[in-house]
């Protein structure tokens, strides 16, 4: 019986090792520590890809309800912070108000921030965002607003981004922002991942609105995802497989989000939306991604273009939000990019997303927008979130403390 049980527990540990063990670059941040919360993430996610192929529930049921363990339970409010939940435009959102004012009556900057998650994933009541909210509002003497928009498959693009910007024009207004008591010329929209694309939506289409005469004084971007056209540049190349946010499934979010058939990952990862001969829309499309010539030659390496030999026209018209610039910011045309507010931009070395954020700081510096790309060697794809809760990383406080910097000197 004895020996039973000690094969079994052998063989456990073997198979749990296995799934544990990823072989990572020694230069990313606590390699032993990412690879115990990336099984823990990749178990969630492929049991929850298993129950929908079962036809238990859909893709991303099981991972939601997981996600849901992590939220915090009503506003918590403190001395210093003050939690409130409300709603803009329609659009749900919590505020962490910052309570020295409370003391000392003066207008306070203002944060509209999008949490990530793939459009499908993620609330601003998760413990990282909240404690992140919470974090900037007493850092930054602020008020911070998380909007809490709609998440696929209940809504899909461009609910999201109707939602985001919906949310903005009601906040921009000199009513709400003096009920806050918010300065309106110290207004920031940010985010992170997919969250990081619609503030970059929404500072696009926010610069344009004649009709909104308050305007955000600066964006700031977290590893943003602003591009679904090449998911062959050297970051996704290089980090493949690389936790938190493997190749497939961004390729699953941007299906998720647009609308598409999950059979059509493959075809999006060998790029087969692209066409030898393409059309003059696609064609000025992807010359807004061309990394070949956005990016610093420093992060191109030794990567090579990924061309199809023939391609999918078809894909295009399956999937129109692949060239539509409410979902991809990158594809915005120059004219317009000159109108948005100064940027930061933070890249992490060992993520997908890299090349993303650096091909929209090139555009957005021909566009004589003054941008400030914050890089980090060691980081990994939403590190900054764990500078808070269970799984601290040391590049999560250190990105922190950047990012809330930055919004000191410039907001």
């Amino acid at each position: 019986m004895m020996r039973s049980i000690l094969i079994v527990a052998i063989l456990l540990s073997i198979a749990a090792a296995y799934y544990i063990y990823l072989p990572l670059p020694s230069t990313i941040s606590e390699p032993w520590k990412l690879m115990f919360m990336d099984s823990i993430l990749r178990g969630v996610m492929h049991l929850s890809f298993l129950a929908h192929d079962l036809g238990l529930s859909r893709p991303f049921d099981i991972a939601k309800y997981a996600a849901s363990w992590d939220e915090i339970k009503g506003p918590q409010s403190s001395p210093a912070i003050r939690v409130t939940e409300t709603s803009f435009g329609g659009v749900q959102a919590q505020v962490f108000e910052s309570t020295a004012a409370d003391q000392e009556p003066h207008l306070k900057r203002g944060v509209v921030y999008f949490h990530g998650g793939g459009w499908t994933l993620g609330s601003g009541k998760m413990q990282t965002y909240y404690l992140q909210c919470w974090s900037m509002a007493e850092e930054l003497d602020a008020v911070v607003i998380s909007i809490e928009y709609r998440l696929a498959p209940e809504a899909r693009f461009p609910d999201q981004y109707n939602e985001a910007v919906q949310a903005s024009k009601h906040i921009l207004t000199a009513e709400v922002l003096s009920q806050y008591s918010i300065d309106p010329k110290r207004v920031a929209v940010s985010g992170d991942s997919a969250g990081a694309n619609l503030a970059a939506a929404v500072a696009q289409q926010m610069a344009l609105d004649n009709s909104a005469p308050i305007k955000f004084k600066v964006q700031a971007l977290l590893y943003p995802a602003l591009q679904a056209l090449d998911f062959n540049t050297p970051s996704y190349q290089q980090n493949s497989h690389i936790p938190i946010l493997h190749r497939p499934l961004m390729a699953r979010f941007w299906l998720e989000y647009l609308s598409g058939d999950p059979r059509l990952v493959m075809s999006l990862l060998a790029n087969n939306h692209s066409t030898p001969t393409p059309s003059q829309e696609i064609a000025a499309a992807k010359a807004k991604t061309d990394w070949t010539k956005l990016l610093p030659v420093a992060f191109q390496k030794s990567y090579k273009p990924v061309f199809p030999l023939h391609g999918d026209p078809k894909l295009l018209e399956k999937l129109p939000g692949l060239l539509d610039v409410r979902a991809a910011p990158l594809l915005a045309e120059t004219k317009v990019l000159k109108a948005v507010p100064p940027a930061y931009i933070m890249t992490c070395e060992h993520d997908v997303l890299r090349d993303d954020g650096l091909m929209y700081a090139t555009r957005l510096e021909e566009a004589g927008v003054d941008v400030t790309v914050d890089h980090f060697e060691d980081g990994f794809h939403g590190c900054l979130s764990f500078a808070f809760g269970p799984f601290r990383f040391s590049v999560g406080f250190r990105s922190f403390r950047s990012y809330t910097r930055w919004l000191k000197e410039n907001l």
